[in-house]
Order: C-alpha cells, then structure tokens, then sequence
C-alpha cells in the first residue's frame, strides 16, 4: 500500500505536492470514485487510478533533462493565454514536466524530468538547493542596498531567506550582478529587486546545485549524465 499522491508522482504526472493539489481539486479516481483525501492508500496491483479521463500507471524508465530556455515560453502545461510551452521545444513521447519554474522572460537552466520523487525534492524548501542566476538591474546599487538583498526582505508579509548578490560589472549606469538564492517564490527575483529600487532588465539562470548549465545554447536541450543523475538521487 502507498500513499496516493506518491503513486501519481511515480506514474510521472506531476510533482508530489502538484499532484496532491490534483487530489484536492478532485482530478483523481480510484476504482471509479473521486477522491478528494490526501490520506489514502492505494494498492497498485489491485486499484485502478484515473487522472483526465485515463488510466494511470508507474513509469517504466525514468527521464531527466537539462533545457536552456528561451525567454517568450511559459513553465506550465498549458496556458490560457496561448502562449507557447517548454513542452513544445521537447518532443519526445514521453510524458515529462518542468521542476519548478522560470516565468515568462526569464531564460536558462530548467529540469524537466517524470521522476516525482526527484521533483519534489529539488523543489522542498528544507533541501535549501542553490539556484544561481546572472541579471542585468537597472542603475548600480550600493552597499546598503546590497546588505538589504542579502540580509532578506519583505514579501507576502514574510522575510525572504538570505541570499547572496554581488555586481560582476558595470554597464553604462547599469549592473550585472549575480544572485544565489534556494527559495523558489513567485517572481522572487524580479521583485527583490524591485524592492531595493533596481528593477530586473534581463535574469538568467544558469545553476541549480552542482548542475550548470555549461555551454548549452538557449533553446536546446540533453539528457542529464549518469553522474548528473546519482548525484540528484543523493540529494
């Protein structure tokens, strides 16, 4: 018996705690019946469990991917938008998903993967995975506004937790800097930097823990090495 968020997770449909907010929602069946618990077990061998009209079952072999994305692509499934999809540069027929995300006009490193487990632990906040990323910011901050960034700042009512940020150089009367955080709020970037009056003008990531992105050009992607992936399993 396993808990059902863990066996969709291992079915490759999300991360564990995107699926259970499927759960919740009422996406899922077991044995024809809507569940709506996040308690419950199921048996494999024995339940049938249905997500969008369809049978599912654990995935045969797990996928890991490195993309460098573009900016102009969206993180998500879908959009009701319209907006084109990291989804849509990947075709493989394998049903993979995004870990985490990069909103809209941000480019870089973004794992895609059908392995939950893995998911969910890069995106824990008690992991405390660093993310590192190059930003261009508007206008050149001093070092009070450095110490603010780094010591946290207000968001949602909540301090963020402390970070690392220092400028590689100047351009004109702009700055490139480099960030390092492990938290993963909403636009955290973009808006810490508002927040110390220096708002974002381009943000890439380009590290996730010991991953980098290297010289892979913007829109293509491989597979993660042998070593890339034991060393994601030993987070």
């Amino acid at each position: 018996m396993e808990r059902l968020q863990k066996y969709l997770a291992e079915c490759g449909i999300a991360s564990r705690r995107k699926c259970e907010q499927l759960i919740l929602d009422g996406k899922i069946k077991v044995n024809g019946t809507v569940i709506k618990n996040l308690g419950i077990k199921i048996d494999p061998d024995k339940d049938i469990v249905e997500y969008d009209g369809r049978v599912v079952a654990k995935v045969q072999h797990n996928i890991y991917i490195m993309l460098n994305k573009p900016t102009g692509f969206i993180t998500t499934v879908k959009d009701q938008f319209g907006r084109p999809s990291v989804l849509d540069i990947i075709k493989i027929k394998d049903r993979i998903y995004p870990v985490g995300r990069l909103d809209y006009n941000t480019s870089g490193l973004l794992l895609l993967t059908n392995d939950g487990d893995i998911a969910n632990k890069l995106m824990h906040p008690k992991h405390e995975i660093d993310k590192v990323y190059i930003a261009k910011i508007r206008g050149i901050p001093d070092d009070k506004d450095l110490d603010r960034f780094r010591n946290g700042l207000l968001l949602d009512n909540r301090l963020t937790a402390k970070a690392k940020i220092e400028i590689l150089k100047k351009i004109n009367n702009d700055a490139l800097v480099k960030i390092v955080i492990h938290e993963g709020r909403n636009r955290q970037i973009r808006r810490m930097c508002e927040l110390i009056g220096h708002p974002v003008m381009t943000l890439k990531r380009i590290k996730i823990g010991d991953l980098e992105l290297g010289n892979l050009k913007v829109g293509q992607w491989r597979y993660l090495t042998g070593e890339e992936v034991q060393y994601l399993k030993n987070l």
